[in-house]
């Protein structure tokens, strides 16, 4: 098969993932999360919103039909498991059971906060935790901030406004937040990574990617899928530097084609969630 990457971190690409049941179509995949048991949990705009598979693309479950709107945006797998799920047209992140039971709700569905107010949310994009259990959640069309919640879901603080310089988004489109306490916004229409304290002091900013749409950290490396015909897969470390890339095109035009999330499980495989033409996931098998 053909491989991508470099060094100790190389890749196969999977020909085809996951393999889908009879009659299913897997729709407009926005993101990807996985759990502690390795089971790969992929957002998807279709008939069942969120699909659980193993890593060989095994069915395992399906859950959240008829629950979310045209565009479900962003998941995140808590530490004990629970499934965070970010609906940017319901204007909501919601906390479900590994199973689908809903827990509880930040925001109010269908009621979008004036982005003059700066409050929660304005079609929201993507939900992360802090080591210490806090929460941010990136507001991301319409909001242009970030919100800090304690672990129970009251507001601590914001930041963020539309524009440009530092602090500044044109489009927060996800979140992580690494292990040194750091957030992560991809500020996709800008072109950058912008790094903040939990206060929301700025901190740094990452330039040399190409829209980024999404960032998944597994062992402190960063993963990044960049958006577009001219992004792909980049890993680098925590102090910005690059440990492997390639292109959407990267083994053979068309590898990528609409990457949009992106994931990775505990043996370092990558999977890629993709929109527009793509409306499937691309894994790519770690060597």
């Amino acid at each position: 098969m053909a491989t991508v990457g470099s060094g100790d971190y190389r890749y196969e690409l999977v020909p085809s993932w996951p393999n889908l049941p009879k009659h299913w179509e897997i729709g407009l995949c926005s993101d990807g999360a996985v759990n502690a048991n390795d089971e790969v949990h992929v957002f998807s705009r279709g008939l069942h919103p969120l699909t659980i598979w193993d890593t060989d693309g095994n069915f395992i479950s399906s859950w959240g039909e008829g629950t979310f709107s045209a565009n479900p945006h962003g998941i995140f797998i808590a530490p004990n498991q629970n499934v965070w799920l970010v609906d940017r047209d319901f204007h909501i992140a919601v906390e479900y059971t590994p199973g689908g039971q809903e827990l509880r709700r930040l925001g109010e569905k269908l009621a979008p906060s004036p982005s003059f107010q700066g409050m929660p949310f304005n079609m929201p994009s993507g939900l992360a935790y802090a080591p210490n259990g806090d929460m941010f959640v990136s507001d991301g069309y319409g909001g242009h901030r970030v919100h800090r919640f304690d672990s129970e879901g009251k507001l601590l603080n914001s930041w963020g406004k539309e524009g440009t310089g530092p602090g500044e988004f044109a489009l927060l489109h996800n979140i992580w937040v690494d292990s040194r306490s750091r957030i992560f916004i991809c500020d996709r229409e800008n072109d950058r990574i912008q790094i903040f304290d939990v206060d929301g002091n700025f901190i740094e900013e990452w330039t040399d990617v190409v829209r980024p749409g999404d960032v998944y950290f597994l062992n402190d490396i960063v993963h990044v899928i960049e958006s577009g015909p001219e992004g792909g897969v980049s890993l680098w470390d925590l102090d910005h530097n690059l440990i492997t890339r390639w292109s959407c095109n990267d083994p053979a035009p068309g590898t990528l084609l609409g990457g949009h999330g992106i994931c990775v499980d505990s043996q370092g495989s990558i999977y890629v969630t993709e929109i527009g033409e793509g409306q499937r996931v691309t894994k790519f098998q770690k060597i």
